[in-house]
């Protein structure tokens, strides 16, 4: 019940070359305004309060959350066909802030060379739900104009319901931080799929 602490709002613009090939993928975080709030505090910005960086601080912002640890996935994964899909770590993060939430980009590499986009998927999750995406910001496709993209949204109340039970049957005294605690971010994880058929 105690998660998820921290609220994203998430967009993916997927780069694809003329050949119909996933190069890229650009990552935009929007994070919730308390989490903002600390970010702000913790890094001595907007001293002014007024809920607008100067230069200056937007590049001191940019690449705060960019120091990702060996193995971390960035909470996005990408199929392609039903493989996961390589991507680089971020590069060319920014940061600025918007209506007094911290929102940042950075873009992400295909590794081992460009993949076809017949039957692309991908969701934004953290699978511990510490950290809860939500897909509202645009999710585009840059490239061919035959690209389509489709979202499947998750059955949260269903989702929500079988967690519930799940909890109602362990002991009182079940320690959740000692055992496994079940990774159930991607059950509440919209889909987005996206095709490029004609090319």
């Amino acid at each position: 019940m105690a998660h998820p602490h921290v609220f994203i709002d998430t967009g993916l613009e997927f780069i694809v070359d003329e050949a119909g090939q996933l190069t890229h993928v650009r990552v935009t975080w929007a994070y919730d305004e308390f989490y903002s709030l600390l970010i702000l505090e913790d890094m001595k910005l907007d001293q002014d309060a007024d809920g607008i960086l100067t230069e200056d601080e937007q590049q001191l912002l940019s690449g705060f959350d960019a120091q990702w640890v060996e193995g971390y996935n960035g909470d996005l994964v990408v199929l392609s066909d039903g493989a996961t899909v390589a991507l680089s770590g971020p590069l060319e993060p920014q940061a600025t802030t918007e209506d007094g939430r911290v929102v940042t980009t950075h873009l992400r590499a295909v590794e081992g060379g460009a993949v076809p986009v017949l039957a692309l998927s991908a969701k934004a999750f953290d699978e511990t739900f510490y950290t809860a995406y939500e897909v509202t910001r645009p999710v585009t496709v840059s490239g061919p104009a035959t690209c389509e993209v489709n979202r499947v949204e998750p059955d949260i109340d269903g989702q929500l319901a079988q967690m519930q039970a799940f909890l109602r049957t362990l002991d009182a005294d079940f320690d959740l931080e000692e055992n496994d605690i079940p990774l159930v971010g991607e059950n509440f994880a919209t889909e987005i799929r996206v095709s490029c058929p004609n090319t």
